[in-house]
């Protein structure tokens, strides 16, 4: 990530445009990394962590770019991806232990990043599985469920989802209405589930119900239990490849071992959403840095009024307040995974971050769209599949309104979340 100023066009590959291609400049035109980092983060990394970045990017770079167009436009997920990203053995991000790779926050913020640079889909595939799925089991369940799930999902060769959004819980889904009655050694649970990522195929979906007592629970759901019922919701315009699910659970009979041992209240689920919004706000991070890469390194290729549009003026200006948007992020970014590491947990901290990078994010990615002119509205040059996507990271793990709550009410000691009505206190 050396900011290598003037550095030349054509790092990215060159490949054919199915459309058909007289613009001049070959798409993909993704830079290299030395276009982002003006700062210099990378000689803070060690070694081993520009390796696991520089493996990260040349996979995206190489197996997902060139193929993953043809999937968003026809909203089907790759399969045939799953083994190569497992090799890539990154799945579980900083858990240790079980197969996992036990990175620090740092390195997978650099992973994540590198994942959502190349597709959102994929990397939010990896999220569900890594951050919500596997995250939920490694912070709440007991030795015994660890040592039974994590291992073959260290692996990829279980994946997981994540169920607690609800059709008409959202962003109050501690209201969740989702049902888990115990029966003997078993839990019987009823409900639904919404907007579910992976649940269309995973081999464990992490369902949360209230159950009895009125406490939520976490319930792992094995693959083909009777009444468990996930139908792909159709129509998206971003994360086309995310097969997300409506999901409704009838009599879904789960066994007590299957229950998250270490749970026992809605606010055990918070220690999960940490970990997910940590992970959102480096998805924000990498998509920015595609929109730039790609706006910069076209700037120098294509040609108007006889001179490169990087060499007039409002282009000049435009990229540069786009690189210090991105640089103000990972500087933030960098320092928040720091403190992660050094154990200082902070959800308001996470949710100033995960809102103001999707900002940031959505206006980079739309003024890059706007710099490639009628290029950018096709897929062949990227920018137009991360704008459509970039709207989805933006709500998920919690709007920007409800990022801003969170960090109102720390900073103010007022809760503005329920709003009140007139005469009542």
């Amino acid at each position: 990530m050396k900011a290598t100023h003037g550095a030349p066009v054509g790092q990215g590959q060159a490949l054919p445009s199915p459309n058909g291609n007289s613009s001049g400049v070959e798409p993909p035109v993704l830079g290299g990394p030395e276009y982002s980092d003006y700062f210099l983060l990378d000689n803070l990394l060690t070694d081993e962590q520009r390796a696991l970045k520089k493996k990260v990017r040349e996979f995206m770079d190489q197996e997902v770019i060139p193929v993953i167009n043809p999937y968003w436009e026809r909203a089907e997920f790759p399969f045939e991806l799953v083994p190569k990203l497992g090799q890539l053995d990154i799945a579980g991000f900083q858990i240790s232990g079980y197969g996992c790779p036990g990175m620090s926050n740092v390195t997978a913020g650099l992973v994540i990043l590198e994942l959502a640079r190349g597709d959102l889909s994929m990397s939010t595939m990896m999220g569900v599985h890594s951050a919500l799925a596997m995250m939920s089991i490694a912070l709440l369940g007991s030795e015994e469920q660890k040592q039974r799930f994590l291992p073959p999902m260290a692996r990829m060769e279980k994946l997981g989802a994540f169920g607690l959004t609800e059709p008409t819980h959202g962003s109050d889904v501690v209201k969740l209405e989702t049902t888990a009655h115990q029966d003997g050694d078993s839990y019987v649970i009823n409900g639904h589930k919404r907007w579910i990522g992976n649940a269309t195929f995973a081999d464990y979906s992490i369902i949360w119900a209230r159950g009895d007592d009125g406490h939520v629970g976490g319930y792992v759901v094995e693959k083909g239990t009777p009444g468990f019922d996930a139908q792909v919701i159709k129509g998206k315009t971003a994360l086309r490849c995310v097969q997300n699910a409506q999901i409704s659970l009838t009599d879904v009979r789960v066994p007590a071992a299957n229950r998250l041992a270490n749970v026992n209240t809605f606010r055990d689920t918070e220690k999960v959403l940490l970990a997910s919004r940590f992970c959102v706000a480096w998805e924000s991070i990498g998509a920015a840095v595609a929109g730039y890469e790609t706006a910069l390194a076209y700037a120098k290729q294509r040609k108007q009024f006889g001179m490169p549009l990087a060499a007039f003026q409002l282009i000049q200006y435009r990229l540069s307040r786009m690189l210090a948007d991105i640089t103000d992020m990972l500087c933030m970014q960098f320092r928040l995974s720091q403190l992660l590491d050094e154990g200082e947990y902070s959800m308001p901290r996470v949710a100033l971050a995960k809102m103001h990078y999707t900002e940031r994010a959505r206006a980079i990615l739309g003024d890059a769209r706007d710099m490639l002119g009628g290029n950018g509205i096709l897929l062949d040059y990227h920018v137009a599949r991360h704008l459509c996507d970039i709207e989805a990271i933006d709500t998920y793990e919690g709007t920007d309104t409800v990022q801003a709550l969170i960090v109102g009410r720390d900073i103010t000691g007022y809760s503005a979340f329920a709003p009140v009505a007139p005469g009542h206190h």
